[in-house]
């Protein structure tokens, strides 16, 4: 697997997963009726941002990272990412990857941590995930998320200095 810079000819192979799981909406607070062009707009971050994509070795795009500040002005050295693995690729290592590189991005950068402001608590690979690789929650919005299925559920704020 190769972790590259996104180019816009990648959001042809990337649209149909994340449209999928935007309009399941179960882990991102995003519309369910995202449509495409907003949805490039909100993932293909410009520099000094950067979005990647997780490409297997016959160019299959795997999954994608969007990486950013999380907020501006005097906060601005902690560092946000959002990640997206096909559903067909999970189990895979994907995910995992896409953090550690994020993470990789964020210390190079110059950043002091990495903070994720709106984790489903219901989203339990994620939060595992999150957790094997040093991130605490640091607080839960109670009921902060409504899941198609299983009601209102805990968002959690997570975190890991860098």
């Amino acid at each position: 697997m190769l972790i590259r810079e996104a180019v816009p000819g990648d959001w042809d192979a990337i649209w149909p997963f994340f449209h999928r799981i935007v309009a399941a909406g179960e882990t991102f607070s995003y519309p369910l009726d995202l449509d495409r062009d907003q949805g490039r707009q909100w993932w293909l971050l410009p520099r000094p941002n950067r979005t990647v994509v997780a490409v297997a070795d016959d160019g299959t795009v795997l999954g994608t990272a969007k990486m950013n500040t999380n907020q501006m002005g005097n906060a601005d050295h902690v560092a946000s990412a959002s990640y997206m693995v096909d559903p067909a690729h999970q189990g895979r290592g994907v995910g995992r990857a896409l953090c550690e590189y994020t993470l990789d991005w964020a210390r190079a950068a110059g950043f002091r941590a990495m903070q994720f402001n709106a984790v489903v608590a219901s989203n339990t690979h994620a939060v595992r995930l999150y957790r094997s690789l040093g991130f605490e929650v640091l607080g839960t919005v109670p009921e902060g998320f409504h899941h198609p299925r299983q009601g209102y559920v805990g968002l959690h704020i997570m975190h890991r200095p860098l």
